[in-house]
Formats: structure tokens, C-alpha cells, sequence
């Protein structure tokens, strides 16, 4: 099985930014997480990021080239703007799974919007990292 997880802008921040909202931890250490979590399980994995919503596209159009079975994504702040990033995820027809470390559904009224959950087969939130590992579970046991 192969995976892609792809994280959209400011994730790279990750342990910088709004350390009470995301936690101490940073990028490398979700990175490490997620690689490990994967290399247990026999999944092949690539992780992504970029603060630009083109680059997020791109990878997510040529994960139907590189045969992608399943898509982690947390688009960050493009989650409640980009209908770009929805097309794209139908554009492609690959099962994916929403995931957002905070509670966004408990924070500003303007995070209550997510373009990419009118595709994604489930979403995950404020459960930190921890979610991206149960998003990647539910993509290998089959998106049940």
C-alpha cells in the first residue's frame, strides 16, 4: 500500500507556531511519527509539505500517476479556501482522509468551513498527531 501525506501551509512551523494550539513538537518529529508508524505496518509512505496551494495541487494530481492508494491530507488554512484542492482530490478519485491537529470546530467561526470534506471519506480533529496514525489506519484497513 502507498500513501501520501501531504500538509499544507505552516505545518512546517510546527512547534514555533501557537505552541498552546499545535503543541511543542515539531515537523520532523510528525514526520518521524508517521514514517515509523508506516514502516511497522509495511506501507510506503511519502510525506509533503508546502505554503503554496499549486504545489499541493501538483502532488496530489501526480499521486494518480505514482498509483497513490490513499491521501492524508491536512490542507491547514487552505482547508477553509481552496475548492482548488477539492478538484483536485476528485479529479483523482483516491480515497482520502482529512486530518487537523487542533479542534478547528471549536475555534473561529471562519475554520467551520472545509472545501476538501465534501470528498474526504473521514476527518479527524484535535487529536494531534495521533490523528494523522488513525488516518493512515482507516486508509489501510480499506476506508471502512
Amino acid at each position: 500500500m502507498k500513501i501520501l501525506v501531504l500538509n499544507g501551509p505552516n505545518l512546517n512551523m510546527l512547534g514555533i507556531r501557537e505552541p498552546d494550539i499545535y503543541g511543542a513538537q515539531t515537523y520532523d518529529n510528525l514526520i518521524a511519527l508517521i514514517t515509523s508508524h508506516c514502516e511497522k505496518k509495511g506501507i510506503e509512505v511519502n510525506c509533503l509539505q508546502s505554503n503554496h496551494e499549486g504545489d499541493l495541487v501538483d502532488y496530489i494530481q501526480q499521486a494518480y500517476f505514482d498509483k497513490v492508494d490513499g491521501i492524508v491530507i491536512n490542507p491547514g488554512a487552505y482547508t477553509h479556501t481552496s475548492v482548488a484542492l477539492l478538484d483536485a482530490l476528485k479529479a483523482v478519485s483516491i480515497p482520502a482522509v482529512e486530518v487537523h491537529i487542533s479542534k478547528v470546530n471549536e475555534r473561529e467561526a471562519f475554520r467551520q468551513i472545509s472545501y476538501v470534506s465534501y470528498y474526504c471519506s473521514k476527518t479527524i480533529t484535535g487529536k494531534g498527531f495521533d490523528g494523522y496514525i488513525e488516518a493512515i489506519d482507516f486508509l489501510a484497513d480499506g476506508a471502512k
